[in-house]
């Protein structure tokens, strides 16, 4: 468990210290000063900076420096991602140089759009690299010659309502290592097999995570195909090795397309949320992305790297909706400055950010509410570990 929380914390880290990384490059890039730019959040442990006289200087705790005139790069106590603290961000009166509010609307903009670029660079860069070094991937005829297949295996790639195999609690991403201690070339022959054998009692070993588990199920006549079977859909996966130079393209492309997939999704949550449905029950908050990232961890490294890419471009698109207190509300912001000619006013604004930030605290409490009904069992497992 102690595992799970740690990949837990790292993984929210590396996206929120990128997420922060890309203010701080783009503020530097306009010539506004970046006050602080922390690892971690505050209280902070220790920082450096350059003091009026050139020279760089250590300050300890979180006493207020007064003689900077560079940014404090700081080590915080908390280890979760990190920050920026950008002069004038806040304050739309401070018009000096080096301000964030003496900049042009366009300026701004890409300031505060350019966290989430970098989340999306983010996941760019991890998928790059899954394909270099291996990635899980149906096979098909499609696979280009140049790309090497290691470990072929049969997996669930589905389960159906009402079938033996959603009773039997057989899951999506199941791999199907052998029936009765017989293994299968294919999915055909797999397929065939169970065919063979309706109504007769077949033990499957299947691996999951990283332990295998054997389940006993009965096949039936399927009515969607007119065969025996349990109700489950499957394919061939193998891990598929890229060359270098086809890495970069297909990173390229799947970032794309995934972002596009991700889109998609949020805009049928908001379309369900409006009509009345309610939330999804796929939505998953806090507690239910750290159980998922346990059951990634002890997959191996290569899927939490997907993992991370998932969730680097997640975390980009809820920080560009057009809600205050997010990214995206603060470019609403900037928007209606360039339609109205002039700045909102600092009060109103602040208060909307306010009350956005309020909505999104009461969302968090109740997806983590759903995700704590969800995942109970496996999240008093988790605190146990913590307190005991």
């Amino acid at each position: 468990m102690l595992f799970t929380i740690f990949i837990f914390l790292a993984v929210f880290s590396v996206l929120v210290f990128a997420h922060e990384m890309g203010h701080f490059l783009t503020a530097k890039k306009f010539g506004v000063k970046a006050e602080e730019f922390g690892f971690g959040y505050p209280p902070r442990i220790f920082g450096f900076y350059k003091n009026n006289q050139d020279k760089w200087c250590i300050v300890w705790g979180g006493r207020e420096v007064k003689d900077a005139v560079s940014t404090i790069y700081s080590v915080n106590l908390l280890p979760l991602g990190g920050f920026v603290k950008i002069k004038g961000e806040d304050d739309n009166d401070d018009k000096a140089g080096d301000s964030f509010a003496s900049k042009k609307i366009w300026q701004r903009a890409t300031m505060l759009s350019a966290g989430v670029v970098m989340n999306i660079v983010l996941a760019m860069v991890l998928i790059i690299v899954g394909f270099m070094i291996g990635i899980p991937q149906v096979l098909d005829d499609e696979i280009d010659p140049r790309v090497q297949v290691l470990e072929e295996r049969i997996q669930i790639v589905g389960v159906m309502d009402e079938s033996p195999a959603k009773a039997a609690e057989i899951k999506m991403g199941d791999i199907i290592n052998s029936i009765d201690e017989v293994e299968f070339g294919n999915y055909i022959e797999l397929q065939d097999y169970v065919d063979s054998h309706v109504n007769q009692k077949l033990n499957y070993n299947i691996k999951r995570g990283g332990e295998d588990i054997n389940i006993e199920v009965v096949p039936e006549l399927r009515s969607e195909t007119g065969r025996g079977g349990i109700g489950v859909s499957i394919t061939e996966t193998g891990i598929a090795k890229y060359p270098w130079y086809l890495a970069i393209w297909e990173g390229i492309k799947t970032t794309f397309s995934l972002t596009w997939l991700i889109l998609l999704a949020f805009y049928e949550l908001f379309k369900n949320l409006f009509v009345g449905q309610g939330l999804t029950q796929e939505l998953a908050g806090p507690v239910g992305i750290a159980v998922i990232t346990g059951q990634v961890a002890h997959m191996g490294f290569i899927y939490i790297l997907q993992f991370t890419a998932l969730f680097s471009i997640n975390l980009a698109i809820i920080n560009f909706l057009p809600i205050p207190a997010l990214d995206g509300g603060r470019v609403l912001f900037l928007i209606i400055e360039k339609i109205k000619g002039s700045p909102v006013k600092r009060e109103v604004e602040a208060a909307m950010h306010n009350i956005g930030f309020a909505l999104l605290m009461l969302l968090i409490i109740f997806v983590t509410y759903r995700d704590v009904l969800k995942f109970g069992d496996k999240f008093l497992s988790l605190w146990g570990k913590i307190i005991g």
